[in-house]
């Protein structure tokens, strides 16, 4: 592909529209609110999208539309669950998270809010939650270093190491430069870009293959269990594809889009933006890949690149199908939804380590200044362990998702959800459950490596188990323990009046 064809201009000029963004947000970052939260200043549009963006990391345009290919119609249960679990999020967690968040010292971060929300003096909690962050986002942050490199890899057939160097370098620029409002303003255009593609391509192929009649009655034709949505899959795969709904309410950078919104009153008119956005997106991603089995079948000359890499799917289809302005821009489009959850990612981190750490426990004093600068540099490092772990060409974006997502959903989630709707929680249950959640999640995933079983239920996806036990944590020691202090009931009932 030559520097001057069209995928490449679109390509660059929408890089360098992302890096504008970061340095037009740069003249809006005075302190480390503005750079963490943006000083809460987002309204229900840019909140709705830019959670939504920041969600919809790279596998929806290449792990989702890659499972549906492989197995069919049977991984369109993860749609289903993530529809239902966002739903639940906006529902139950958003605005009492927005309230409770600046009652509670206007708490910048998950980890600041726990610490207050349970007048923990000890700072076990802030402690426990930043490490459970820097680990389960770190291996977040490489699943889309993965998908990035994957992405420059094809579209300008580049080796992965120089692919995985440029993709990073494009996204660490403008987080780097703007912080969080530079986060959430780009979120906005990658969502409408995003969007544009998911609905576009399957469209695209359907005009191509016939009508859906057609696509269907071609794919029938090569295995009929690509049509059925129990085809080839369990009760217990079912489950575990459904239960990726439970993840929402402990996924940080999701959080943060809540407790950064301007007013809790505008959280249903952004729950209704969000949730049709992200119905759209899920819906067309499912369809570009179920109807691309039909498509390479018909063109089995143009499935090359599909066979070396199922998560390709969506790529190809783009750049086979597409004239080569649309495809540059759903190329883009794909780096869009790369770039938005990464860039959360790294912000996040640099937060727990800035926020909860370096402030929490070495520079109480720091300037604001030092703290921006600070969490400047904490974005380059995580940015380089992440990508150290995704330097093997043959890492899977959806298993990496997959594991993280899982961490915090077991982690935090629990916590999360019961601290906003149960007065009784105490300081020592949202440790046992933080605690129980992600060992259940590590040992699940990981059993061989201490001397279990993989997974003593055989299939079932680790967020179930750890989940289920954190929770069950939490219920059991907060009642064991001692009733909260007046301060926390009192915040409790502030929050819950402050909604009504």
């Amino acid at each position: 592909m030559g520097s001057s064809s069209p995928i490449t201009t679109t390509f660059v000029l929408y890089l360098v529209a992302m890096i504008g963004i970061g340095g037009a947000a740069w003249r809006h970052t005075h302190n480390l609110s503005d750079y963490i939260l943006g000083g809460r200043r987002l309204g229900p549009f840019v909140t709705a999208l830019s959670a939504g963006a920041s969600d919809m990391s790279g596998w929806l345009l290449m792990g989702l539309p890659g499972a549906i290919f492989a197995t069919g119609l049977t991984e369109a249960w993860i749609g289903v669950g993530l529809a239902v679990g966002a739903w639940v999020n906006w529902y139950l967690v958003a605005a009492r998270l927005r309230v409770y968040t600046e009652l509670t010292h206007d708490a910048l971060t998950l980890p600041d809010y726990f610490t207050y929300r349970f007048e923990d003096p000890t700072r076990l909690l802030r402690v426990l939650a930043a490490a459970v962050i820097l680990f389960f986002f770190t291996i977040y942050c490489a699943s889309g270093m993965v998908a990035g490199a994957r992405l420059f890899q094809q579209a300008f057939t580049l080796d992965y190491g120089t692919a995985l160097w440029a993709s990073a370098a494009a996204t660490i620029a403008y987080v780097f430069v703007g912080g969080f409002l530079a986060v959430s303003w780009t979120d906005t255009v990658q969502a409408a870009l995003m969007i544009f593609a998911l609905l576009l391509a399957p469209a695209m192929v359907l005009v191509e293959l016939g009508g859906i009649p057609a696509a269907f009655a071609e794919v029938a034709k090569l295995d009929d269990r690509y049509i059925n949505a129990f085809g080839g899959s369990t009760a217990i795969g079912v489950v575990s594809l459904l239960a990726w709904g439970l993840g929402y309410m402990g996924q940080p950078h999701i959080l943060a889009r809540f407790m950064a919104a301007s007013e809790p009153e505008g959280m249903a008119s952004a729950r209704r933006i969000g949730m049709t956005w992200m119905v759209l997106c899920l819906s067309g991603a499912i369809a570009a890949g179920f109807f691309g089995i039909a498509y390479f079948a018909r063109h089995p000359d143009l499935a090359a690149p599909v066979t070396q890499n199922r998560e390709a799917v969506f790529m190809t289809l783009a750049m086979t199908l597409f004239q080569p302005w649309l495809a540059g821009l759903a190329l883009a489009a794909i780096l869009a939804a790369i770039m938005s959850t990464l860039s959360c990612q790294l912000l996040v981190c640099s937060s727990a380590l800035t926020e909860d750490l370096y402030r929490a426990f070495i520079r109480p004093g720091a300037s604001q200044r030092e703290l921006v600068w600070f969490g400047r540099a904490m974005v380059l490092a995580v940015a380089a362990l992440a990508m150290g772990i995704a330097s093997d060409p043959e890492s899977r974006v959806l298993g990496l998702v997959g594991y993280a997502w899982a961490g915090f959903g077991a982690a935090f989630g629990p916590v999360v959800l019961l601290s906003v709707t149960w007065p009784r929680m105490t300081r020592h249950g949202a440790l046992a459950g933080m605690l129980v959640g992600a060992i259940t999640v590590v040992l699940w995933h990981h059993g061989p490596w201490f001397g279990l079983p993989s997974g003593p239920v055989a299939g079932l996806y680790e967020l179930v188990p750890g989940f289920l036990a954190a929770s069950l944590a939490i219920c059991f020691v907060s009642r064991m323990d001692r009733q909260p202090s007046a301060t926390i009931e009192t915040s409790f009932h502030t929050m819950r009046a402050r909604l009504n």
